[in-house]
């Protein structure tokens, strides 16, 4: 988790922006896109994180601005961290798979959590059957490297 004050911006088209005073891939690592949650004050927020010409930050949503009174210009404590399943926290067999393909890997970590999640509880659900977990895991893979977000 990443703690910072920083201030609200206009993204030059008609949504606030957080700057974020860090690189996300050299806290967490490269990936093409870092889903994240926010913790703006007491309330909270999540999307990925986006380089801008102003630097790496959050944009907030339409219906986040609406449930707050935020404006450009605001000074804002913000609390950021990666959301979901990170690789570091996947079951061996399938980080050894994603590591295998390095493309499938990227892929899988540009993903947002619902994608994720996804195919991670479709392989989970195997855990009566030892072969099929290893062949949903393989067709993940595959799936990925073909550029699918789920199967």
């Amino acid at each position: 988790m990443k703690r910072f004050h920083t201030t609200i911006i206009n993204d030059g088209k008609t949504r606030l922006f957080l700057p974020a005073p860090f690189d996300p891939g050299a806290e967490w690592g490269e990936k093409p896109r870092h889903h994240v949650r926010a913790q703006i004050g007491p309330l909270k927020t999540r999307g990925p994180m986006e380089r801008t010409e102003a630097g790496w930050g959050l944009r907030l949503n339409g219906n986040f601005e609406a449930a707050c009174e935020l404006k450009a210009g605001d000074v804002v404590e913000v609390q950021i961290w990666p959301e979901g399943p990170q690789l570091e926290d996947l079951a061996p067999d399938i980080m050894v798979a994603l590591v295998a393909e390095p493309a499938a890997k990227a892929f899988f970590e540009g993903l947002a959590t619902f994608y994720r999640k996804g195919w991670l509880r479709w392989i989970d659900a195997t855990t009566r059957r030892p072969e099929e977990r290893a062949r949903r895991i393989g067709v993940m893979v595959e799936a990925l490297l073909a550029g699918r977000k789920q199967r």
